[in-house]
């Protein structure tokens, strides 16, 4: 096996790769959605998102994914697709195609939700059917509520390309769970992430609050850092 190119070599190896490609990603502060979800039911909080009344969170604007429709137990997600995504075999990376369907399963029970409480995927199962290609896209994603119940919810997702070919499909199992409020513990303007619950910051949750009911101009600019809070 040969060692690594010398760097001669190598820049004549990257010569032959022509120009480098790009695509510019901005987000909004998350923990201006994050409190904003917090304070609605689940099914008004993807409303608003979609609407354009609270900021898309992070990932949905990474990923290129647009909330379509939205019911109770029911929720579309359109999901474009470019060479950003590849992997290395010249298709896309089936973790956009996981990803996907994790965001659209675990939407469909956020949407059962009323205020006050929130999920977390625990367990899910992807089948992938067919390759994806740039040409494939966009690709619409269905997740459906099988059963919810007090502390475990159970949820399929299904994906379609834009010839309407099955993609991929996934069984998921979610926990339900108390999101604390502003007079609950852990202490006000705590958020969930995937290790607990973080302080925001700092910031106080009256602050977050007076921000977040209104609209695109108190999210900050269009990337981070974004959304600042009031001076105390």
């Amino acid at each position: 096996m040969s060692g690594r190119l010398d760097a001669e070599d190598l820049g004549a190896a990257a010569s032959s790769w022509g120009p480098a490609r790009s695509r510019l990603a901005t987000w909004h502060d998350p923990s201006v959605v994050a409190a904003g979800a917090r304070q609605r039911s689940g099914l008004d909080a993807l409303r608003e998102i979609r609407d354009g009344a609270l900021p898309p969170w992070p990932m949905q604007r990474l990923l290129q994914m647009d909330l379509v429709t939205l019911e109770q137990g029911r929720v579309e997600v359109r999901c474009a697709v470019d060479e950003s995504v590849y992997n290395l075999l010249g298709a896309v990376h089936g973790g956009l195609v996981c990803t996907l369907l994790d965001t659209v399963a675990g939407c469909a029970v956020l949407s059962t939700l009323p205020r006050g409480r929130g999920f977390t995927s625990i367990e899910l199962k992807v089948s992938f059917l067919r390759p994806v290609a740039v040409g494939s896209g966009p690709l619409t994603a269905v997740g459906t509520v099988v059963k919810a119940g007090r502390r475990i919810a159970f949820a399929e997702g299904q994906v379609v390309d834009a010839a309407g070919r099955d993609v991929a499909t996934a069984s998921s199992s979610l926990m339900i769970f108390s999101v604390p409020q502003e007079d609950g513990s852990p202490e006000a303007g705590a958020i969930m992430t995937e290790t607990g619950f973080d302080q925001l910051s700092a910031v106080p949750a009256q602050q977050i609050a007076r921000r977040t009911g209104r609209g695109p101009e108190s999210w900050g600019p269009d990337g981070r850092p974004g959304w600042k809070a009031d001076t105390p």
